[in-house]
This record gives C-alpha cells, structure tokens and sequence, in this order.
C-alpha cells in the first residue's frame, strides 16, 4: 500500500466534513446511466446528459516539447492562462514543475450529427506532425488520430501542410443526474493505476469509477476513463482536486508510427484535496484583505501619490492635471497599483522609441483610427494610442490569450500627456472590411477562405466566452475589428468596449449601426449573445461582400430578411446563391455550404437572445459547412432572367 503524507489525510478529513455540511444532492429517479467506456472515436453522446457543460482534462506538463510554462499549455487547448491556473490553484505566473498534473478545463459539447462528445481543439501543423503523432505525444492520447480523421473530413492525414489548421476532438463527457457529479474529468490510465489508486486521489470512491467506464478489466493503459468531481464549487473558484503525480509510459505506436515520451512513475502524491470549510476560510480572509487594500488605495488616490511615470513632482501634477482636463479616461489616473501585475507580463516600452517608430505618429504610419505601424528593432507592431482609459482593457487581455485574438506584446504610459499606448503584434492583411470592400482584394478570398475567416471567428469568440472568467463580451464584433494575417486567417482585434461579466445592464449604450443587438439597444443588457448577434452580421457580410449598413442607412440584415430568410426551407439554398457576393458567382462554391452559414446567420440574428446558438454549436456547425467540398463536382449556381436559381 502506498504510504500518504499526513497532509492528504488532514485535506481529505477536512473534505470529508465540509462535504457533510452541505445538504445531499437530489439523485434522479432513474436507473444509473449504462457505463458507456470510450473508443477511438471517444465517448458517447448520453440522452440523460446536458450539453454543452464545463469539464476537464488531465494533463501533464513537460512533455513532448511544450514549455513548462501555462501559457504553453493554455495555447495548446485553447484556454487562457487565467483559467487555467485557476483551475489548478495557482498563481498565472506560476510555472508547472516537469510532470506536474493539470486540470484543463473544456467546455464539452455534442454537436447536432456527431455521436460523440468532445471538446474541439484547434491545432497548426509543424513538420513532422501527422494526427497520431500529435494525439498521442502532445495531447497525451487525451484523443485518438480516428477521430481526428472524422472531425476533419475535408484534410487527407497522408497530404497534411505546415500551417494546416487541424480540429483535434478532445474525449470528454458531461454528467448525467445520476452521476452525482459537478463536472467530469478526461483521465488517461498510466502505468500501474487502478480504480482504487485514482480514486484515492481524486477523493471519490472507486464504485463510481464502475458506473462511468464499466468494470475495471475492461480498461487498459493509456485508454480514457472518466473520473467525477463531487464537490459542491462556488462559481467564483473553480475545482480544486488532487492527482497523482505520474508520467506518461512510451505507447504502442500503429505500424511505422513513432512511440511517444516515456518516464517512469514515481508514485509521489501531491495532494491538492482541499477541504470546503478551508477554501471558505481562506476566501473570507482574502475579502479582509481586499478591503484594507481597498482603504490603503483610496486614502493614496486622495494623496495624489503614486503616479505611474514614478518620477513625481511635476510629473505627478502634470499627469493629474491631463486627466483632470476632458482626456479619453474621463478624469481617471493610473496608480501604480493599477499596473504592477501587468509589468512582468509584457514589455513596457518607451516613449521615445514609439515615436522613432512611428515617425512621431505622423499620418503616413497611420493604420486606422488611431492605430499606428511601428518597426522596433527590425519588427513590426500595431501601436494603439489612447488617454488614461486603458485600464480596463488591459485587464481583459491580459486574460486572454488565442491564436485567433489578435495579441498585446506590451505598453507604454506617459504620464506627462496623459497617453497611454498598446502595442499589438501587426496582422499583415487588414481588416475584414476593407477586404471585402475592395474587389481586387475580394477576389482573393474565394468561398473557402471566406468559411475558414468565419471558423476563426467562432473560435475566437468560443474561447472569450466559455474560457475566460468571469466570461468576457467584446460588445464590439464588427468586420472593422476582425484583422486577417498573411494567411488570411482571422483575429479578433479592439477590447476597447469589452466587458466582463454576463447579464449585465448598462444605461450607456454604445456600438456600431447595423451590428447592434437589439435587447442591449431596448435594455442596455450585456451578454455574450450581443456578439453571437454582431457575429451573425458578419456571417452575411461574408456571404454578400456588403457593409452592415449602407450610406443611407439601409440595413444588410434587412435587406437578408426581405430575400434570403423568407420562404420555404428547401429554397434557401437557391435564395442564398442569389443573395450572395458577385465575386464568388464567378467562382466555383458549393451551394449547399453558403446555405448552411446562411442557416448559422439566421439562427445568430433571432431577436430573442435566448434562441441563439453558442459559438460551441457555431464552430461545429460550419466546420460541417466545409464537408460540401469533399463531394463538391465543380457546378456553379447562375441565376436565369426570372429569377429562376439553375445549376450549370
């Protein structure tokens, strides 16, 4: 028997009574769910389970090439650094010891036509990847390459290019009632596990192991099991459990394939089982320290002490008298406090080398609005000029962080004027707009490339929104904020208006004509289906190379209401090649595909915010859209002289 350190068992009897404090969850009334273990094609969709929901996956740092370092891991799954020290109860500087146990957290969905539950991963392709050798060395066969291949039908595995933009299905399953469970764990069996051992460690017993996976013997290394979380979680914290610190054993690779990273489990148990009634006390000491720290910050914002240039006196008084004189902040300063924990987290740059770079911000570096192009040191940057209303925007992205999200490198604070400048990394092709305004340009994103953008989109959106606590609305989804990099794939760029938070209510109400949703318009309410709302918008403008509203203020969604969403279902395909941007009628495009984002488009813009889709359901849906290429034959769609839709 493995011997436990006496702080396993103080954590564990510590659980043991919090957990009793707390009233017993309602069991359903129904028999337990049939143990349903995964295959290669992952866990089944379960009718008594509700989707999508929050769940996780067991992983651990260190292995096949990634950094020890969260936002590695973070970029690997699509979640930001943010959530995922939180979920692992740790600091978002922290860097994971060499083996270190994860929990990743996922939000599991199973999309309409899958018969499989997962967590949809976006992925791009080095040299040397092929879908077994990804699944099973960096994703730790927390997947298997036949599912990849389902997910993906458009993309030959033999045929993959460096830069290929793969969906690597992550298993997961949501809890049913009967489970008795918060949220599911995604766990790989390793060498020398047994239920027993795993439950031990996650602190659940081993009969529930039974109940999810089937008997024991059915199980293998490195296969997938689920593993419950029992605890009852505020939502402000999420679960903390233990593992068992273990290392992943060399797989049994198919023919010709080479055997992933092997190390030998050392069976130390790091014991993270941390009771209710401790987390409680330790949240109820964190709340005192934010109110004297809140009483230390309000008695030097009285003091006028502390200003950012650091140099005081006359920098001090000028930088209160910009902020005080009608600057962008309205009337706010930035402490020091303010910023610290930004400053080991991106590189604070001068002001004089923004000016070298910039030219002085003269008009001939100027992008768009009040964006700038700056090359420092040989490389190119976005610079953003603003007033002393950079903070919040700040502390939205530095939650973030997403190949599909355009990504801050560093700022600069001038205390003296009352600037403050955000540096971006500089994204080669523009915004969307622009593109599909100029013809010449247009031509260049044939109906694929168009799809692809509308994916990068989805994820992007998916991941501020399901993987960012609180979540994040952006509340200013427009194609004048979607930027397209040298490959024409997508990132979502401005959080000047981002929000955190859900269901909020606001009086102040701001955003762009034609992409504003319409119960924020009516009630000021804030949620992520205003942008599911603004996102379906770009969707039509995608499809119909038009801007949201015209120089006389014609709407496009109008304009799709009148010609393309009314009437029978089965002529939405002819409606919708129609409809749709001259440029792409001179090119081969599968109707059937500009139908189904027409489909994803209409359902977005219902008025009633509650029947829009999520980005999970988004993103599955139109990555079907691209299965009409696989059979496509090449025939185009005209339009006769009444009206008629013909294929040709």
């Amino acid at each position: 028997m493995r011997q436990r350190p006496l702080l396993w068992h103080r954590a564990a009897l510590a659980t043991l009574l919090c957990l009793c404090a707390f009233p017993a969850p309602a069991r359903s009334q129904s028999a337990a769910a049939t143990p349903a273990p995964a295959t290669v094609e992952g866990f089944n969709c379960s009718a008594n389970s509700t989707y999508p929901c929050q769940a996780y996956a067991l992983y651990r740092a260190g292995f096949a090439g990634v950094p020890l370092d969260l936002s590695a891991v973070g970029d690997l799954f699509g979640v930001s650094r943010f959530m995922l020290a939180h979920a692992n109860n740790l600091s978002t500087s922290a860097a994971p010891a060499n083996g270190q146990p994860l929990l990743v957290p996922l939000q599991c969905g199973c999309p309409s036509g899958s018969p499989n539950a997962y967590a949809p991963t976006q992925y791009q392709i080095s040299s040397g990847d092929t879908y077994w050798i990804v699944s099973v060395t960096k994703l730790q066969n927390l997947t298997q390459y036949q599912a990849v291949e389902r997910v993906n039908p458009t993309l030959v595995p033999t045929m993959l290019n460096v830069g290929d933009m793969v969906t690597f299905p992550i298993f997961c399953q949501c809890p049913a009632a009967a489970d008795n469970a918060t949220a599911l764990v995604t766990y790989v069996m390793q060498q020398g596990d047994t239920y027993a051992s795993i439950a031990a460690d996650f602190a659940v017993d081993a009969q529930s192991l039974v109940s999810l996976n089937g008997p024991e013997g059915g199980t293998k290394v490195l296969s997938e099991i689920l593993v419950p979380l029992r605890r009852q979680v505020p939502q402000w914290l999420p679960p903390i459990v233990t593992h068992n610190d273990v290392s992943i054993p060399p797989p049994s690779p198919p023919p010709s394939a080479t055997p992933g990273p092997s190390d030998d489990r050392n069976g130390v148990v790091t014991g993270l089982a941390i009771g209710l009634g401790v987390v409680g006390g330790l949240w109820l000491l964190q709340l005192l320290l934010l109110a004297c720290l809140w009483r230390r910050l309000k008695a030097e914002d009285r003091q006028g002490e502390a200003v950012v240039s650091g140099d005081g006196g006359e920098a001090g008084r000028s930088a209160k008298s910009a902020s005080g004189g009608g600057g962008g902040g309205g009337g706010e300063r930035f402490l020091v406090s303010d910023i610290s924990e930004w400053l080991d987290k991106y590189r604070v740059f001068k002001v004089e080398e923004l000016e070298r770079a910039t030219g002085g911000f003269d008009d001939a570096h100027l992008i768009q609005g009040s964006v700038f192009k700056a090359n420092i040191g040989g490389e190119v940057f976005a610079v953003k000029k603003m007033k002393w209303d950079a903070c919040e925007e700040l502390k939205i992205l530095q939650k973030v962080n997403h190949s599909n999200l355009v990504k801050l490198e560093g700022f600069c604070i001038n205390s003296a004027t009352g600037d403050c400048f955000l540096v971006y990394e500089y994204v080669e092709n523009g915004s969307l707009d622009t593109c599909l305004l100029d013809r010449a340009r247009a031509r260049r994103l044939d109906w694929r490339t168009r799809l692809h953008i509308a994916l990068d989109l989805a994820h992007g959106l998916q991941y501020i929104h399901e993987h960012t606590w609180p979540r994040v609305v952006h509340k200013d989804i427009k194609s004048s904020n979607v930027l397209l990099d040298a490959r024409m794939r997508a990132k979502i760029a401005n959080f000047g208006l981002a929000k955190t938070g859900h269901n909020a209510v606001t009086t102040h109400i701001v955003g762009t004509q034609g992409y504003i949703a319409p119960e924020y318009l009516v009630d000021g309410l804030v949620t992520t289906k205003m942008d599911v709302f603004a996102y379906g918008v770009v969707l039509l403008e995608l499809v119909s190379g038009r801007e949201a509203a015209g120089d006389g203020g014609e709407l496009l969604l109008a304009d799709a209401e009148e010609r393309v969403f009314r009437g029978r279902e089965e002529r939405l395909e002819a409606r919708a090649a129609a409809w749709m941007d001259p440029v792409l009628a001179e090119q081969s495009c599968p109707p059937g595909s500009v139908a189904t984002v027409m489909s994803v488009a209409r359902a977005c813009l219902q008025r009633d915010p509650s029947k829009r889709p999520s980005m999970v359901d988004v993103a599955y849906t139109l990555s079907r859209a691209e299965e009409y290429f696989a059979d496509y034959s090449g025939e185009s769609v005209s339009v006769s002289g009444s009206g008629e839709i013909a294929a040709r």
